[in-house]
């Protein structure tokens, strides 16, 4: 390795080091319990930066947003904002491409998540010159009944793509309707994911490696470095994060 390489590796050891420790300092030592599902914290932050300037995210702490699950929550996230937005939409496909092709070297096809997960999943399909299948919620009433959209050869090793992994349900829902369907699933790479316990466990007992661009800590940590959040706010952030169903109940 040369010595310009070994500078730019240890220069990449330590900011992925010191953002860690900035999130850290604002969630403890808890969020990160056996994790590591964010690969490359410098797509994370810029890709939290893009979700704040476009308005993907939205944070308010004031007037909490309510989620289908009936979950009060100061925090929303709608990734499909980003696919108006060329560069980003881009940006977004390349970083789950990297990360499929690092992680899963081996995958076979992609499926995308209807309806949100469908869109990134045949640009990152199209980029990896792999097969496309979607999945939708469920089974359709009419024609042929498909749940599965496409086609796969049974024993084919698939990645399934998400555009938000919050307690994990839905997204471990598909799980079940490609095993089912005798395909193999590597893992589940998503846009954002919050983090949650609950879906920790839940991906662990399902046995499905989970990765993600970004994580709300770090969405949080680049909230406040460009003061989109109040210290204040970050107090009332983190205790939903650490108890969403009770928070503000």
């Amino acid at each position: 390795m040369s010595g310009m390489n070994l500078i730019l590796v240890i220069i990449y050891v330590f900011c992925q080091s010191f953002a860690n420790l900035s999130k850290q300092l604002i969630f403890g030592k808890d969020y990160f319990h056996d994790r590591n599902m964010v690969k490359d914290i410098h797509t994370a932050r810029q890709v939290a930066t893009h979700l704040l300037e476009i308005e993907a995210v939205k944070l308010n702490t004031a007037q909490p947003f309510r989620w289908a699950s009936g979950w009060r929550a100061p925090v929303y996230c709608d990734n499909r904002l980003t696919l108006s937005y060329p560069a980003i939409r881009k940006y977004i496909s390349n970083g789950i491409s990297t990360l499929i092709h690092s992680e899963f070297p081996k995958a076979e096809g992609i499926a995308g998540v209807a309806t949100a997960g469908i869109p990134q999943a045949a640009l990152v399909a199209d980029s990896l010159s792999l097969p496309l299948i979607y999945v939708r919620s469920k089974a359709k009433t009419h024609g042929l009944a498909n749940q599965i959209e496409g086609r796969m050869a049974p024993g084919s090793k698939m990645i399934i793509l998400e555009d938000l992994v919050s307690t994990g349900g839905s997204s471990l829902g598909v799980v079940d309707v490609l095993r089912e369907a005798k395909l193999n699933v590597l893992g589940m790479v998503s846009i954002f994911t919050y983090g949650f316990r609950i879906a920790d466990a839940a991906f662990s007992e399902k046995k499905v490696p989970l990765y993600s661009l970004c994580d709300y800590a770090t969405l949080i940590d680049v909230a406040r470095d460009l003061k989109y959040i109040s210290n204040e706010q970050i107090t009332e952030l983190k205790s939903w994060w650490i108890d969403p169903t009770n928070w503000k109940t």
